[in-house]
């Protein structure tokens, strides 16, 4: 057996432990992989901790560190859930860009509650974002997704650099992304290098009798309180996108713009994350008495 030098013992380093996984299905039997993260106490904090699910972004899969490093930090606030959505990583099946995702998000939500969870807060990231804010939306109105009820509503809902349409091809990553689904290299380059599966043709065929998009479903989410994060260097989605969602949201959203924020899990700017964490409860109250934390309100 290797022993551990004296040197590490005492480094004062602290070790993160292996990621535990566990596998969860949806209703239309997808297997996710998902990692827990039991909360870290705090100080004078004053009942049980909510609970959270994170939804990352396309390619954010479990072992990237950006991903692991937002759930560390909103772990000192919340139980946190990271899941990998489906066509990435060890989760089955293939990415639908935000579409059938919603079904990912439901099981999550509803695995929190059983096991046990009062409060849950969808979170989520990128094309995870559209997928927290259309899965609040249609789980409240009870609508069909492909065939199947969303039966487990979240309490609260925070979208981190989403965007508020389809197929945007405005700036030059989302160009890249739309490359990527649309050719066979790009899709065998998904594959290969960052661990997203995606199907051929890519796009899901989308209802023409119902809204989808996350601006046309926004209104939909109140009552359930919603919080829209978005960074003003933002290469994938201008400002254009969390106005348009906060707008169409109404009063029951909260919009911030971030100074320095660039996109996703990897543009987050220091002490952002811990600003979110703290903010769950007055998200989860109906954002009253928040009036310290806002940064831009529409």
């Amino acid at each position: 057996m290797k022993r551990t030098s004296v040197r590490e013992e005492d480094s004062g380093v602290l070790r993160r432990p292996p990621t535990v996984y566990r596998l969860l299905l949806t209703a239309d039997a997808e297997i996710l992989a998902t990692a827990p993260l039991d909360p870290l106490p705090l100080v004078g904090s004053a009942g049980p901790p909510p609970a959270v699910v994170l939804v990352p972004g396309f390619s954010g899969t479990l072992d990237r560190p950006a991903v692991r490093s937002m759930a560390e930090g909103l772990r000192w606030h919340a139980n946190v859930t990271m899941i990998e959505t489906r066509g990435h990583g060890r989760s089955t099946g293939f990415c639908t860009f935000g579409d059938r995702e919603v079904l990912d998000v439901d099981a999550a939500v509803g695995e929190a509650r059983r096991r046990g969870d009062d409060q849950v807060v969808t979170v989520g990231v990128s094309m995870g974002g559209a997928a927290v804010l259309r899965h609040a939306a249609l789980a409240r109105t009870g609508t069909l997704v492909h065939g199947h009820r969303l039966r487990h509503r979240p309490d609260a809902v925070v979208t981190i650099s989403a965007t508020s349409r389809w197929f945007v091809r405005d700036t030059a990553p989302m160009r890249r992304i739309h490359w990527m689904a649309e050719t066979a290299l790009g899709r065998l380059v998904a594959r290969v290098v960052f661990g997203v599966r995606i199907p051929s043709p890519p796009w899901p065929v989308l209802p023409a009798d119902q809204p989808s998009g996350p601006v046309d479903l926004a209104g939909q989410v109140a009552p359930i309180p919603m919080l829209i994060v978005h960074g003003d260097l933002d290469e994938y989605f201008s400002l254009e996108h969390p106005r348009a969602l906060a707008a169409a949201a109404g009063p029951t959203a909260r919009l911030w713009v971030v100074p320095g924020f660039g996109h996703g899990e990897v543009g987050v700017v220091p002490g952002l994350v811990d600003r979110i964490g703290r903010y769950l409860p007055h998200l989860l109250d109906g954002h009253r008495h928040d009036s310290g934390f806002a940064m831009e309100n529409i």
